[in-house]
């Protein structure tokens, strides 16, 4: 998958907000999926819709705690976003030279 499409990938899973819900909820600690449903007001089915589309882009990873295999865990992927930050970081820095360019610009007109 070339990184432009890794890109779209994650922030088309951003852009549900129960979805981005589940990642400020799992910066401060994993959670069980139980956990994360009572916490975003949605039903086990509907979390697991949005829980896979997290897993798939690689936002989220599912554990199995080796007491019970049946218990899922689910923690943040910190890689995942590497892609969309560089990207970010891309676009502010060329947003940074036009903007500088258009304020030089302004600034020789009479």
């Amino acid at each position: 998958m070339s990184a432009a499409a890794g890109i779209d990938r994650t922030l088309a899973a951003l852009a549900d907000p129960a979805r981005r819900r589940v990642i400020e909820l799992l910066r401060e600690q994993p959670r069980r999926a139980g956990e994360l449903a009572d916490a975003v007001g949605l039903n086990p089915p509907a979390l697991s819709r949005h829980l896979r589309t997290l897993k798939a882009t690689g936002l989220i990873e599912e554990s199995h705690p080796a007491f019970d295999a049946r218990v899922r865990i689910y923690s943040l992927r910190p890689q995942a976003m590497t892609e969309l930050k560089c990207w970010l970081e891309e676009t502010e820095q060329l947003w940074t030279i036009q903007l500088g360019a258009f304020k030089a610009h302004v600034e020789r007109a009479p």
